[in-house]
């Protein structure tokens, strides 16, 4: 398919990928295809799901992909409007009611240390449906204690006392803090900028997937390219938070952009490549098959650095 033949397709697919393409691709704002996230396709689907006491699932931790805490992630990545009243109070349930004495939300009966990468994501979504802000400062006090020396993040650390960082739990608080930032939130700004940039640099000196000791490649499974990606780091994933936070090109990414180049299928479209088992409400997209959602974010990826 030509570019204008990938875009047409990708703008006959669910209502949350046409509202991406055109802010993201086309540079057009279009809020109306915002609104309707929440009225049809996916995003509607994900909404008549929560029960009456706000939460999905059992839980907000339970069953791992239909609780609150996922799915609450999932309608983040829609874009769906920031507004939306009922996730907001959902949002504001967990932050009020699931937290515990490290300042962390914590769904664990048993643990008593909360996890970081979790925590990461929490920010994320809370930061991107206006949680107010003193409610999020435990949230950053507990994420910021948990820096490592190697300058990212593993949710190891407090719980079994890990001494490298996690490429998974890194990337889950690099998109927590840049969606704090651009949520305007002020709390511990100047340390979360600096906690931000040499998280990135973590990634950085793993040029996204290779060791850093041996140049060998972490984990296969960092290569595959899955949407929604849940607590699981992979390249793309990488790569698309790094046009989110508009960073500049680093000759560091080029391996990883080789290797999504590569995976190009013959349409000129990128498959889904994974799925992460588990509990979940729908199939967004079918393994093996074409995929909307990653050809959209390898080609914002691409724009974003002029690839």
């Amino acid at each position: 398919m030509s570019q204008k033949e990938i875009i047409d397709w990708l703008l006959i697919g669910d209502v949350s990928i046409q509202y991406q393409v055109h802010r993201d691709l086309l540079e057009i704002d279009r809020p109306d295809l915002q609104e309707r996230i929440a009225r049809e396709g996916w995003g509607a689907n994900f909404l008549s799901k929560r029960n009456p006491k706000g939460h999905w699932g059992k839980a907000f931790y339970s069953p791992k992909w239909t609780s609150s805490h996922y799915t609450l992630l999932t309608l983040r990545n829609l874009s769906i409007s920031p507004n939306h009243s009922l996730i907001q109070e959902s949002v504001r349930q967990i932050a009020m009611n699931e937290k515990i004495k490290d300042g962390g939300v914590d769904p664990s009966k048993t643990i008593k240390k909360s996890d970081v990468c979790l925590n990461g994501m929490f920010l994320n979504y809370a930061s991107y449906f206006k949680l107010e802000e003193g409610l999020l400062h435990s949230i950053v006090d507990f994420i910021l204690s948990q820096r490592m020396a190697d300058g990212g993040f593993n949710c190891r650390l407090n719980r079994s006392g890990a001494r490298h960082s996690s490429l998974h739990s890194t990337l889950s608080i690099l998109e927590g803090f840049t969606e704090y930032q651009n949520g305007g939130y002020t709390y511990r700004f100047a340390e979360v900028e600096e906690a931000k940039q040499s998280a990135q640099e973590f990634i950085l000196q793993h040029r996204l997937f290779l060791s850093d000791r041996t140049g060998e490649i972490i984990h296969k499974d960092f290569l595959r390219l899955a949407f929604p990606r849940r607590w699981r780091y992979d390249i793309l994933s990488a790569l698309d938070y790094f046009q989110y936070d508009k960073a500049v090109w680093d000759d560091r990414m080029q391996e990883a952009i080789d290797v999504i180049l590569k995976k190009k299928n013959k349409l000129n479209t990128w498959n889904v490549q994974a799925k992460h088992p588990g509990e979940i409400y729908f199939e967004m997209e079918k393994a093996g098959k074409a995929s909307r959602w990653n050809t959209l974010r390898v080609l914002r990826v691409f724009k974003h650095f002029g690839i």
